[in-house]
């Protein structure tokens, strides 16, 4: 039944368009303010304790400060020496054998920290009675605050300690020595001691990643003959590698800003002569010395290589790693 329209009648042309809902677009915006509002605290302390100082540090690196320097120091222009410090650093004999020492823990950390840790957190992921005393003593020493472990170890390893006296004891006196002021045998004696103290941690990463290899690929191997050995070289550990990597990144990140351990354990004359390394001689320098302005060039120095190595590493070692988490734009 058709309806009769009169002239003056409007027609109506149909429901116009709809608005946008609004609602996702304030989710969205009160999910950005969530997620600043949780992030602010860390990035106002990350700003205040790692870039403000970094930027503080680049600035001083430019100067000839005195030992209780003040603002106004930075305006006078006699005390602006440009690139100096940095060329006087990479010059001195004592700050690139620094340079060397560090570099030497980091390449015998990996290549002897590493397996170590490997072998012993593959023994200790197999049914063992008292496996869980033996990885409770195995993490102590990675518990203890460094000041402690190396007065500890600074006692133990004196003419007299206790260490000289157990070899003595079982008849083997000929093997005395001053361990931490023998320039030929002291570093490697700190490296002994950072062992002791950071394998535990290295052990337990590694335990942790073994957790996620599947029993079932060992299981399958050992049905088809597989030894244990040949299970571990072409199953566990390459499945192990991400874990491996990351441990090396931190392992490189850590021998090479390596300070508290030998600060604590030798003697200024003998870090000076042997197992200085570049966060001790910037200390030294820098503070003891009444060098802020060295010091701060060499603090720079050491955040540079800090930061060359790390990115060298990130492109090299854990490119697929990386690859591998990121998920954005995967739905």
């Amino acid at each position: 039944m058709t309806a009769l329209l009169s002239p003056g009648s409007a027609v109506s042309a149909g429901p116009g368009p709809t608005p946008a809902p609004r609602r996702p677009q304030r989710r969205e915006g009160r999910k950005r303010l969530e997620i600043l509002l949780l992030v602010a605290p860390a990035l106002v302390l990350f700003l205040g304790f790692v870039i403000v100082p970094v930027i503080l540090a680049a600035v001083y690196s430019f100067y000839n400060l005195p030992p209780a320097f003040q603002w106004d120091d930075l305006a006078d222009p006699e005390r602006f020496v440009g690139f100096d410090n940095y060329v006087r650093a990479l010059t001195t004999p004592e700050f690139l054998r620094a340079i060397g020492n560090n570099f030497f823990i980091l390449v015998m950390s990996l290549l002897v920290q590493g397996p170590i840790a490997i072998g012993v957190a593959l023994l200790l992921n197999r049914a063992l009675r008292g496996r869980g005393a033996l990885r409770l003593l195995i993490f102590v020493p990675y518990v203890l605050a460094e000041v402690i472990a190396g007065l500890s170890w600074k006692l133990l390893l004196q003419p007299n300690g206790a260490v000289n006296a157990t070899l003595e004891a079982v008849g083997l006196g000929a093997l005395t020595r001053n361990w931490l002021a023998d320039p030929s045998i002291a570093l490697w004696t700190i490296f002994f001691i950072l062992t002791w103290k950071y394998i535990g941690f290295a052990i337990l990463l590694f335990l942790a990643g073994l957790q996620g290899v599947p029993d079932e690929l060992a299981e399958a191997a050992q049905l088809d003959g597989a030894s244990w050995w040949q299970i571990q070289r072409y199953i566990t550990i390459p499945l192990l590698a991400p874990t491996i990597r990351i441990w090396a990144f931190l392992s490189i990140i850590g021998s090479l800003q390596v300070f508290d351990m030998v600060w604590v354990t030798v003697a200024p004359t003998v870090r000076g002569m042997a197992t200085e390394t570049m966060a001790t001689y910037m200390v030294q320098q820098g503070q003891f010395a009444g060098q802020p302005g060295y010091g701060s060039a060499i603090a720079v120095i050491l955040f540079f290589i800090s930061l060359v190595v790390a990115l060298v590493y990130q492109r090299l070692a854990l490119r697929r790693d990386l690859r591998g988490a990121l998920t954005s734009g995967v739905r």
